[in-house]
């Protein structure tokens, strides 16, 4: 899935441990998060839209979306 998550993070100046306090994680959910070895929960994404004052779709792309050609 690809996302934004990393850039979003340092450009805030935040750490990994800074943003999982914030939406209540482990700092390894983030770095699962960022290495795209873990998808985020609707809830997940949802806290992560507010941390960051973005849409989800801005952060996250639906893998399910028909490309358009």
């Amino acid at each position: 899935m690809k996302q934004i998550l990393r850039e979003l993070r340092t450009e805030m100046g935040l750490t990994q441990a800074d943003l999982a306090t914030r939406l209540g994680v482990s700092r390894q959910a983030v770095i699962a998060l960022e290495t795209d070895k873990h998808s985020p929960s609707l809830d997940l994404a949802y806290k992560i839209s507010g941390v960051f004052d973005r849409p989800v779709e801005e952060i996250f792309e639906n893998p399910y979306r028909p490309s358009q050609s």
